[in-house]
């Protein structure tokens, strides 16, 4: 009797844990297992991880001269334009040639032996260039009429700033960087930044309500910039009022003399001294320049509101993440 009990016993419990394997859920064909559902990955499978992203990705970029294919993350870069190169070490990515003649000086680092010189900003060096095989090339206005030929040896883009709507086209040149390098986050926190600090000087300049004059200085003669100029960001992007809105919009500026500035009589006065960029005349630096009889009878004189650019910034570069900071911080300097 007792043993038929304990028989009896056994069989119940091995009818219990037959019925118990069969109602667990088969595997699916996406392999769903464990009681996930269906079309719903199990936490940890592989149908769970990010997608890989495609090996050789190439990129079509559109730019003022054309639009070029390039590989995203290319290795061997040239560059051309400073402001092209402050952002890519900004932003830590590696060069292999840029022109290493009248280097800002912020980027002297670009001078080491390690980088090729790839020529100079107006004459780019084509046979050094052909034997580096470069997988991209990077100008501004300084090489617009070499684009042709430089196009040919490797995608070459054109990412230089459009004076007109400064910020607008700085912005698409970062972002277009960011893009090409995987470095968007990295873009987008830096212009963020640059946002904020040009929405601080325009309410100081409102409520200021000065207005200013830039000056460019080139070895004794003088050069008037305007809204719309390649110095216009003072005035288009930080809305500092101009002393005079009919400066001729040009590349070399509206040749003006010290009368001009002594008529115009401006509360500010902003110089950048081309000399002291590009190794010219140290006869007349631009502080001794300026700062004669007729300048020292204006408002930007007597209220200590002369204020002389850093021309590596100003003049050399102008168009990246670093340069068009500092440019920001110096004008914000200016209303403090």
């Amino acid at each position: 009797m007792r043993k038929s009990l304990m028989m009896s016993v056994v069989l119940v419990i091995l009818a219990i844990m037959v019925a118990a394997c069969g109602s667990a859920p088969a595997a699916t064909s996406g392999g769903t297992t464990g009681g996930a559902s269906a079309g719903t990955p199990a936490s940890g499978s592989a149908n769970s991880q990010p997608a890989a992203a495609p090996q050789n990705e190439e990129l079509t970029i559109k730019h003022q001269l054309g639009e070029a294919k390039v590989k995203k993350n290319p290795k061997t870069v040239v560059v051309f334009d400073y402001g092209v190169l402050d952002s890519l070490d900004k932003l830590g990515v590696e060069v292999t040639g840029v022109p290493q003649s009248n280097l800002p000086p912020y980027l002297a680092k670009y001078k080491d032996a390690k980088y090729k010189n790839i020529g100079t900003l107006m004459e780019p060096d084509y046979e050094k260039l052909s034997a580096l095989k470069p997988d991209v090339i990077f100008i501004s206005g300084r090489q617009q009429n070499a684009y042709p030929e430089l196009n040919k040896l490797a995608p070459t883009i054109f990412a230089g700033v459009d004076n007109k709507k400064f910020m607008e086209s700085f912005s698409e040149n970062m972002k277009m960087l960011g893009k090409v390098f995987g470095k968007e986050s990295a873009v987008d926190a830096e212009l963020a930044k640059i946002e904020t600090t040009v929405k601080g000087v325009k309410e100081k300049a409102s409520a200021s309500g000065k207005n200013a004059l830039v000056l460019l200085a080139n070895d004794g003669a003088l050069s008037a910039y305007g809204p719309g100029s390649r110095f216009g960001l003072i005035h288009d992007v930080l809305g500092i009022t101009a002393v005079d809105k009919n400066i001729e919009v040009s590349t070399h500026g509206q040749s003006v003399t010290f009368e001009y500035v002594a008529q115009k009589n401006p509360d500010y006065l902003f110089v950048v001294d081309r000399g002291a960029a590009v190794g010219g005349s140290a006869q007349s630096p631009a502080k001794q320049l300026i700062e004669n009889e007729l300048v020292k009878k204006t408002k930007a004189f007597t209220n200590n509101g002369i204020v002389y650019l850093d021309p590596g910034y100003w003049y050399l570069s102008g168009g990246g993440l670093v340069s068009v900071s500092e440019m920001v911080n110096q004008v914000a300097a200016a209303f403090k």
